[in-house]
């Protein structure tokens, strides 16, 4: 424990400036969706724009495309959640249409093993398929948050699980532990948006008693 501890530390001192602040304000910028806060979304923008210039000085090229993917739904979220409403009112926390669902369920298998082929048969990449469904889940519970879908929850739970098994695999010790936290993050924000669901519906229902 104290090794890994230690590597922690040494990693934290080693990172790049843009890294760290893609780090600090990722971690941010989750705490805050917890609490429906929409200073989520810029403070997310700011992570997001840190990674697309982590990752193109990496010539991590893929990841650096899926960040600049963030950006733009980062943007669709913040408007949703203004105007996203009845009335173009404050979005409120809602559930996933089933149609909604089964057509992202089914775009991400085909995602998952498009990329995932190609990256298994045209790179070096290491666990393809693995690195494939992660980021096609991804893609998934962004698009999910940016539409305040309780269910996001619960794709982040997933895929978070994944990251910090995958990372903890290759040695990522500081990023497996970052992904650790956004996933005790991720219960929190299931339960603080179930309690807000719930009240609603409680409201809604004695009104129409």
């Amino acid at each position: 424990m104290m090794n890994i501890l230690q590597t922690l530390g040494e990693a934290l001192l080693a990172m790049d400036p843009f890294e760290l602040i893609g780090v600090l304000t990722g971690v941010v910028n989750v705490w805050l969706a917890t609490r429906q806060n929409i200073w989520a979304w810029p403070v997310g923008l700011v992570s997001v724009s840190m990674y697309v210039l982590v990752f193109y000085d990496a010539r991590l090229y893929a990841d650096m495309g899926l960040n600049a993917f963030y950006f733009i739904t980062s943007l669709y979220g913040w408007y949703v959640w203004l105007y996203g409403g009845k009335g173009h009112t404050t979005r409120k926390v809602g559930h996933v249409h089933p149609r909604e669902l089964a057509t992202l369920i089914g775009l991400g298998v085909v995602f998952t093993l498009g990329l995932g082929y190609f990256l298994d048969n045209y790179t070096d990449a290491d666990l393809s398929y693995t690195d494939a469904a992660t980021t096609a889940i991804s893609l998934i519970g962004y698009w999910m948050m940016a539409k305040k879908q309780i269910e996001n929850w619960v794709v982040w739970l997933v895929v978070d699980v994944l990251y910090v098994g995958v990372y903890f695999y290759k040695e990522l010790y500081l990023t497996s532990f970052l992904y650790f936290i956004f996933l005790l993050l991720c219960i929190k924000g299931y339960r603080d948006w179930s309690r807000d669901l719930q009240a609603r519906q409680l409201v809604a229902a004695q009104g129409n008693a």
